[in-house]
């Protein structure tokens, strides 16, 4: 059964899956508090969250439908601002940015690989994975583009569009479009949710692969248990609290 807790992602004691560290976290959130107007009153999806982790380790979200995980990684990775508290991002607080500066921040620290592809369709997959090396003036995002296709074995379809892709072949493309400037830290949401399941676990292999090779940080928000449990740390979002696996 989860447990209730007080000791953050980053400071916990760690099993034989992760290693103690004196540097301070790559991700830090205090007093995290999300709320919003709905037709029925106001409703408070979480409040008070204390979440904190190193740079190379790995953090699994699980929760319901509806539990807020997905809001909770929005906001960790400054795609929006909570209603209370701060997230400390490599150094830099969040919450006293604007969008446009989070964004900049986000340049070439941050990865993101969601369950819906989000790739552009007019553009091959080649032109997809490069685009975010071209924001940061990479001269070159073309060759980083083509090893990063190579790497999760796309190596033959750089001049392939979205639509000539499988769902596993898009998710993959994604997945070599977050890792192309190697960011420090990784989003991922439910990334394995529109594929079926030896496809799925393929692209789970390939993130726990690129985490470790690279060492970038993964925050991974899953309902799946076993991929859960594959990360360094397991926390569950239920009403509106984060709790950790009991011993």
């Amino acid at each position: 059964m989860p447990v209730e807790t007080g000791l953050e992602a980053g400071t916990a004691a760690k099993s034989d899956k992760g290693s103690s560290s004196s540097v301070a976290p790559i991700l830090e959130a205090r007093g995290l508090a999300m709320r919003f107007d709905a037709p029925e009153g106001r409703i408070s999806l979480f409040e008070s969250l204390d979440l904190s982790i190193d740079a190379g380790d790995s953090l699994a979200i699980l929760g319901t439908s509806g539990s807020g995980k997905s809001t909770l990684l929005g906001l960790l990775a400054g795609l929006d601002l909570p209603s209370a508290g701060t997230v400390v991002l490599d150094r830099h607080d969040l919450t006293k940015l604007d969008e446009d500066e989070r964004a900049v921040l986000r340049s070439g620290r941050v990865g993101f690989v969601f369950q819906a592809f989000h790739l552009l369709p007019g553009l091959t997959a080649l032109e997809n994975v490069m685009l975010p090396a071209e924001l940061v003036v990479d001269r070159h995002a073309r060759q980083r583009a083509r090893d990063a296709l190579a790497r999760v074995g796309l190596a033959d379809r750089l001049a392939h569009y979205p639509a000539q892709l499988s769902g596993g072949e898009q998710q993959r493309v994604a997945l070599a479009r977050a890792f192309i400037t190697q960011p420090g830290i990784l989003f991922a949401d439910e990334p394995t949710g529109n594929l079926d399941h030896r496809t799925g676990a393929q692209i789970i292999d390939l993130l726990f692969e690129l985490n470790r090779d690279h060492g970038t940080t993964l925050v991974l928000v899953t309902h799946d248990q076993a991929v859960a449990e594959r990360c360094h740390h397991v926390r569950y979002l239920r009403d509106g609290r984060l709790f950790e696996a009991a011993a």
